[in-house]
Formats: structure tokens, sequence, C-alpha cells
């Protein structure tokens, strides 16, 4: 594959985060022409979940033995769609990435049950039990508004074609909804591994289902309760947490790099002397609702205007949690996909796939190949609907 050369923008959005609401902040994106294009190309958005950002998922090159990045060696899920001939565009939320962090720079504003990550590096001793901003960071609306800004942004830089969504994990939550509430800006939808609460958070209103939740302090006073859980703007993971769940060792410090790479502040954190620090992941902490199996029947859009493929692997245990967990911890694919009202759908569970499969170096090619038929054709392996299982040696079994 060529590598190709990224056009990194900063999208204008008057935001919408309590924290600094009403500000005019610029959103990162990156783009990616298409190559090898017979006709127009068509745009696609690719979006993080909630902790890694954009880039380390979906546009990761490796370097070979030492050496600068080759060609031969991407990872690079969007790359490898431009290749298709698709106009790819890659976006950080704020609190992600590149793109602003309000109240993410105080070591203070971390989660008080993961301090110890800090206490060397900046040091946290002199901080307050509670946070300095006690309050979450993000929300649904303030998440749905930025991916509108940024759609909207495309569409004027594509002469108006509908954008393909691509989301990992947490995406779900965000693009789904947006989806939902704006079905005339969306192509349709490729989700991997997504997160979705069967009874999570949802309004009561039923003119508008996705206001917020009753009580909800919204939008300039943000959610604080409980403390334990939304009493802080941001959350950290280690370098060796987030290695944990990779299985390939070598890959997984290039990952960490490309972190580290998007985040000047985390990099300088973490770690004890006598090294310097080693970094940490730093990430938002938001307030969904609106995603659930009340809301995506809405209009009966999902599988129908919007259609809809969903990719996730048996051995993952953080997009299918236990119901014992509760409302907004108990996760389901399989009842997200059951809840789309209309047949346009198409689900694959795949063998020995964990909730990271974009850094496992076959299956990042088996899903860039499965998200590429989906934008082509609507169909993956020649089927073009239906629940599936995939093997280790890529044989199909419909399970429903």
């Amino acid at each position: 594959m060529t590598k190709l050369t990224p056009i990194d923008h900063k999208v204008k959005h008057k935001s919408t985060i309590p924290a600094n609401f009403g500000t005019e902040i610029e959103l990162f994106v990156r783009e990616y022409k298409a190559t090898g294009s017979g006709g127009t190309p068509k745009p696609v958005l690719m979006l993080h979940g909630r902790s890694v950002p954009a880039l380390p998922g979906c546009d990761l090159v490796l370097p070979a033995d030492g050496s600068p990045p080759q060609p031969d060696n991407s990872l690079s899920w969007a790359q490898a769609l431009a290749g298709k001939g698709y106009n790819v565009y890659i976006m950080d939320l704020q609190g992600s990435g590149l793109s602003p962090r309000p109240e993410m720079h105080d070591p203070c504003n971390a989660n008080p049950a993961q301090r110890s990550l800090l206490k060397t590096y900046p040091g946290t001793d002199d901080c307050d039990p509670t946070a300095n901003y006690p309050f979450q960071l993000g929300n649904s609306q303030s998440e749905w508004d930025e991916l509108g800004t940024v759609v909207k942004f495309i569409r004027k830089r594509c002469a108006n074609e509908k954008v393909a969504f691509i989301g990992w994990s947490a995406a779900s939550f965000v693009m789904g909804p947006y989806a939902l509430r704006a079905p005339g800006d969306v192509a349709s939808m490729f989700l991997l591994a997504p997160m979705f609460p069967p009874n999570g958070r949802w309004s009561t209103n039923i003119a508008d289902p996705f206001a917020p939740p009753p009580g909800t302090p919204l939008p300039t006073k943000p959610e604080s309760k409980p403390p334990a859980v939304f009493g802080f703007p941001m959350n950290l993971t280690s370098k060796a947490g987030l290695q944990a769940g990779i299985s390939d060792k070598e890959l997984a410090d290039h990952v960490w790099q490309a972190i580290m790479d998007c985040d000047s502040i985390g990099q300088k954190w973490g770690g004890a002397p006598p090294g310097p620090p080693e970094g940490v992941m730093r990430w938002r902490n938001s307030y969904w609702w609106g995603w659930n199996e009340s809301t995506v029947p809405h209009e009966s859009t999902l599988g129908s205007t919007v259609p809809v493929c969903i990719v996730y692997g048996d051995q993952d245990r953080t997009a299918n949690t236990a119901e014992e967990l509760g409302p907004v911890l108990h996760f389901s694919v399989p009842k997200l996909y059951k809840a789309i009202p209309k047949d346009e759908k198409l689900m694959f569970r795949v063998e020995g796939w964990d909730h990271n499969p974009v850094w496992e170096r076959k299956a990042a090619k088996t899903l860039q190949h499965m998200s590429w038929k989906w934008l082509k054709d609507k169909k993956v392996y020649d089927v073009e609907s239906g629940s599936w299982f995939i093997d280790s040696e890529g044989v199909l079994t419909q399970v429903e």
C-alpha cells in the first residue's frame, strides 16, 4: 500500500461542553484523499471510542526494525480505505487526542481513584480529595454537536454527499443517536465492537427522546453525581494498563507511542524515579444518554434509511457484560442488532477477536477488508443481512 499524505484540519466549533461553554474551539480532523477512485469519492468519517484517541486506533503506521514507518507495515485503517477510493476523515472529540482538553491540564482534576499514577510525575500530594473541577467533562449533547460540526465540514468539502460513519467501541454512543436524529447526513454505519446498554439512560420526554434525562443539570451546569463516577473531568490509563489488552507485545509499544504522540501533557506524567515519566493516557469523563432499546427503533431509521453493519469478537468482554451489572454497565452487542428495527442490518461475531482487533495484524487487515466491502456493496462475504459467526478458518455460519 502506498503511504498517503495526511491533511490535518482545525475545524472551528462553538463548544457546548459545560467547562468551556460558548467558547470557539478547534476540533482536530485528519483527512486522506481518495486514491484509485474511478468516480466521485464518497466521504467516510471515523470516530474513536471512550479512551483511545482517533489516530492510534484508525491511522497506526508501524516502524519496521527501528527504521522510519514503511508503507507495507501499515495498520492504518483510514489509509486502507482511502486507497480503495474513499475520502476518509478522522476526528477527535474534545477531551481526546489532538482536540482541546478543557480542565484536563490540571493533575488534581484526575479521577481521585487513579491519582496514584501521578504521585511522582507531576505529583498530586497537594490535591484536595475532590477534583478542582468536580464535574464530568462532556455529555451526549456536546458530543453530538461536535460530530455535527465535523459532518457539516465534510459535506461542504464533498459536494454535500452523505457521510458514511465508522465507529469503534463507545463511538456508538455518539454516532448512533446522531444517525437517529439526523439521518439525512448519514449514508451508513459500520460499528466495530459497539458499546450498547440496552437499558441505559434516556429521556422520558416523549416529544424528544434524546433530550437529557430528568434532573440532568445541562448544559451550563455539568453532572457531578455520584461524585465517584462524575465528580471529575478526566480518567487515566497507565502504559501497563493499556498494553495488557494487546496480545502482540511488540505492537503494544508502537500503540503506546502513538498515543503519547497525541498528548504533549500526558507524555510527561506518570512513572517514578530514577527513570523519566513513562506517560499516561488521559481521557474524557462523559455523561451519555439516548442509546438504548427504547431509542434505537426511533422512526425505523436504522436498518433502512441508515443501513448498519456490526462486527465484534467472541472474546470481547468489554462490549458484552453481565446483566447483573445493572442498566448503566450492562452492554450487549447482540441486543443492539436485535433492537435495530429494519432489515438492512448485518452482524458478524468473529472467533478469537477481543475488543481491540485494530491492534492485531491479521485481524486489522480482515477488518479493513470487511469495512471496505460494506462501504462498496452493502455486503460482506457476499451476504447483505442477518447475523453470522466467522470461525478461525473464515467459514461463515448463520446464527439466526
